[in-house]
């Protein structure tokens, strides 16, 4: 093969890699890759004697990370409590600093109901949604980018805000949240109690009002919005995911729903269930890095130890995937470092349903990237995304 060589639609830019560490699904191969049209065409062991090819110094060169969870886009949009910036500047910079992370393709979260932390969504959701179709199809974006619905369960009015975004085009993967305290991310009321006052700056009063109303829609509201908003996703063929399952019965509900993802699951127990249902598990790889859950949860490496964790999303930190796959690699997990980068490329890619990407093989996306090794961390050198460079 040669740079450049004819096709039957007219000249074809071709790029070959060489002398790379080709991490594929079971293996690691010394070998070169051959990119074409944006795809992978060839993957083969062993040198290349084409002079144009491309020399990867034996560095690793694996598939681009695929993240089903970061809550990062709203941060670049409500960068200051009471302040927000334009959405597609916005989504801008946090395509930027998801790329840097490795990060091809990015399912950005966005929140459909309120907090009392953040009355505001109900007015920026949208803004955002319409702001990643915008980036995307005018290419001001280096990752793909695919909006998740983090839809709130005890907010009365979830349904119809569901309703007015599901079939925009951006949209394709939806969560069912529900932060009421007492359960799943907060089962101590009191701890919850004392959070909200010393974060939000409420009184003991607007504190103990804003704990009634979540839990009163916990038990009037959540249950039939949970029903209901499972059965729409499901009628639009959406990747869907219960958030913070706590109890077995929490994803035997999710199950018998048809929910295929258990999102940060909180408890071992519910892990175990999901598994057993054959669901997908996801933790936040900030977990990982840090030794532990920030709430006070099941870790991330319990789970792996336990052989329940599937895949690592980068929640809130973009940079944290690439650095929690490979340091599972490491003890006291030791695992092989192709299975350890499958949590962040072909598992989520079976999860959210992409049969295009995730993997190291002839006919899937050329999104990519070259890794080395400095000392015992993993140095991000490029990213490739359809087989073109944008790092």
């Amino acid at each position: 093969m040669s740079l450049g060589s004819m096709s039957r639609g007219g000249m074809t830019a071709e790029r070959i890699l060489s002398n790379a560490r080709l991490v594929l699904e079971e293996e690691i191969v010394q070998g070169s890759l051959v990119i074409r049209d944006g795809r992978i065409t060839e993957v083969a062991a062993g040198g290349t004697a084409v002079p144009a090819a491309e020399d990867m110094a034996g560095d690793y060169v694996l598939p681009g990370l695929i993240d089903l969870h970061t809550d990062h886009f709203e941060k670049h949009v409500l960068p200051r409590p009471g302040t927000q910036w334009n959405p597609v500047a916005a989504v801008m910079a946090h395509d930027a600093q998801m790329t840097a992370g490795g990060v091809t393709t990015a399912y950005d979260c966005v929140c459909v109901g309120v907090s009392i932390k953040h009355p505001e969504r109900k007015q920026i959701f949208r803004p955002m949604i319409d702001a990643v179709r915008e980036a995307r199809a005018k290419d001001m974006l280096r990752a793909d980018h695919i909006v998740h619905l983090r839809c709130e369960v005890t907010d009365e009015e979830v349904v119809d805000l569901f309703d007015s975004v599901a079939d925009h085009a951006a949209v394709g993967m939806m969560s069912l949240m529900d932060h009421a305290p007492g359960h799943r991310q907060y089962p101590d009321v009191e701890s919850f109690r004392e959070r909200t006052m010393k974060n939000l700056s409420l009184s003991e009063a607007e504190a103990d009002a804003h704990i009634d109303r979540l839990t009163g829609a916990l038990e009037e509201v959540a249950p039939k919005n949970r029903a209901v908003l499972a059965e729409r996703g499901q009628q639009r063929g959406l990747a869907i995911a219960s958030h913070d399952d706590e109890t077995e019965a929490h994803v035997e509900e999710a199950a018998a729903m048809g929910i295929t993802v258990s999102e940060f699951p909180t408890t071992l127990a519910a892990a175990r269930k999901a598994r057993a249902h054959g669901m997908h598990v996801v933790m936040g790889a900030p977990n990982l890095i840090r030794g532990g859950s920030h709430s006070g949860n099941v870790s991330a490496a319990e789970l792996a130890e336990e052989g329940l964790l599937d895949n690592l999303a980068s929640d809130y930190i973009p940079a944290a995937m690439l650095q929690a796959a490979f340091r599972l690699t490491q003890g006291p997990h030791d695992v092989a470092l192709p299975r350890a980068l499958a949590k962040v490329t072909a598992n989520p890619a079976r999860a959210a349903g992409l049969d295009d990407r995730g993997r190291l093989a002839a006919g899937l996306k050329a999104d990519l990237l070259r890794v080395a090794m400095v000392e015992d961390k993993p140095h991000l050198l490029t990213v490739w995304r359809d087989g073109k460079r944008v790092m």
